[in-house]
């Protein structure tokens, strides 16, 4: 009956929630993001370990059973490390992503972090599977901060999304993957430049449904009740409340927490 934990930098992990909702609707959540310190595609390495490293410890002393890293850079980046240093399943999006992208097309985009592209995580988990297969990869640094900002229909992400997809349409795609889980939130955009063809790829859908399998394997299925969703923050809870509001049909309860000791501290809520 313990909650699975989702984390992200921010709202891109919701993608990853809708999924569960769908999918696994008997689980109980714990969504944190990391809005203090969002966008994670621009950080190093180096902090991207340092910010997993604090999320974990605090998500196990909320008695998750399970996290997902609804974060493409922190997957690409520490998931491997974090798997060794911590006793939970921790499942990442890039390993289910590159199977269902290698299952749909030969020739694959992936718009990703500049540090998820820098990391060729999706190209080398691509080509593992598919050697035969083209990958190519665009880091993407202005998305995430205009899909937080709510400037999903401003005329200059239509300029930005035609920058960024250019290059992959000159390699005539055949698929494409969202390297980062806020993209789902520009479908409408993306749709609108790409040809009618290309097919899109929510990494997302594929790690709920790895979720599902690692729970039955591991026979952590909850047979109880579902509880209500809990929702935390590391930046502002009203902010946050606000721009979810959209994509999740209602305004949510949302708490501040620090991550700098394992025991949670709400300082600032919102219902």
């Amino acid at each position: 009956m313990q909650r699975i934990g989702i984390f992200d930098s921010g709202v891109g992990g919701l993608t990853v929630l809708r999924e569960l909702d769908r999918q696994l609707p008997q689980e109980s959540i714990l969504y944190f993001a990391d809005t203090d310190r969002l966008p994670y595609g621009t950080r190093s390495p180096q902090e991207i370990l340092q910010f997993v490293r604090e999320i974990i410890p605090w998500m196990l002393s909320q008695q998750v059973k399970m996290i997902l890293m609804a974060c493409n850079t922190s997957s690409a980046l520490a998931l491997e490390t974090v798997r060794q240093e911590f006793d939970v399943p921790i499942l990442g999006l890039i390993l289910p992503g590159a199977a269902a992208a290698v299952h749909k097309g030969q020739r694959i985009g992936v718009i990703a972090t500049p540090a998820t592209a820098a990391s060729h995580a999706y190209r080398d988990a691509i080509l593992e599977i598919d050697t035969t297969v083209q990958v190519w990869e665009v880091g993407c640094p202005e998305f995430v901060p205009l899909i937080e900002q709510n400037r999903l229909h401003d005329a200059y992400t239509y300029e930005v999304a035609r920058r960024y997809l250019q290059p992959l349409l000159d390699r005539d795609i055949d698929t494409l993957i969202y390297g980062c889980t806020h993209y789902p939130h520009l479908e409408p955009v993306l749709r609108a430049i790409l040809p009618p063809g290309v097919r899109l790829i929510d990494p997302a859908r594929s790690l709920v449904q790895a979720t599902q399998q690692e729970l039955t394997l591991l026979n952590l299925q909850n047979r109880g009740d579902r509880v209500p969703t809990q929702f935390r923050v590391s930046g502002s809870p009203q902010q946050f409340a606000r721009l979810s509001q959209q994509w999740l049909g209602d305004f949510p309860h949302v708490e501040k927490v620090y991550l700098s000791t394992t025991l949670e501290l709400p300082i600032e809520s919102i219902d």
